[in-house]
């Protein structure tokens, strides 16, 4: 008896040691695979560094869980203004002005305000996407404007340019680089208190 018995323990350390070879490197895989996604993830958050001549700006003083990139304020004045009707205005020198408002958007909507303007008149898209759209316009001479949709922290938020006071449209290069801000900013989590 003591001979099965032998052979019989053998025989389940046979199987469970088949069975730790087998399902070992799967697990492995599994949790390498789900430990670098999440790593990656983390990282591509938190670590989008700031274009040439840009710096991150924190707005969770107005109340925005997010920071945006904006130009170097070295040479140029920073101006924020809450506007009555729910707007927050980021303007950096004369080439900088983003419209931050809180809003479920409406991307179709604002194609055919676009299209049916006839004194800014329409002349083609340049970025047309379900939640993003660039596009050229003309007065007296041709002008570039952006129109962004972003949820972040769970709000959506509508991004888009300010027309400057003194009527002098913005270059394209203005344009891209206050988009690329709207397309990058940079979420934050809620502090506890």
């Amino acid at each position: 008896m003591i001979k099965l018995t032998n052979t019989s323990q053998n025989e389940n350390a046979n199987k469970h040691s088949s069975y730790q070879k087998k399902i070992g490197p799967i697990f492995f895989t599994v949790f390498i695979s789900v430990l670098l996604t999440s790593c990656f993830e983390r990282e591509k958050q938190q670590n989008i560094e700031a274009p040439n001549g840009m710096v991150s700006y924190d707005l969770s003083k107005f109340g925005k869980q997010f920071s945006i990139f904006i130009p170097d304020t070295v040479n140029s004045k920073l101006e924020i203004m809450e506007q009555s009707w729910g707007a927050l205005e980021i303007k950096v020198g004369k080439d900088f002005h983003v419209s931050i408002t809180e809003d479920p958007g409406d991307i179709e909507l604002r194609k055919s305000d676009i299209i049916s303007n006839d004194v800014n008149v329409f002349k083609s898209y340049i970025i047309q996407e379900p939640l993003c759209i660039m596009w050229e316009s003309q007065i007296i001479q041709p002008e570039f404007h952006f129109y962004v949709i972003k949820k972040i922290a769970g709000t959506s938020y509508v991004f888009e340019d300010v027309v400057p006071m003194d009527g002098n449209p913005l270059k394209k290069e203005a344009i891209q680089n206050m988009l690329f801000s709207a397309n990058h900013v940079i979420e934050m989590k809620k502090r506890d208190n």
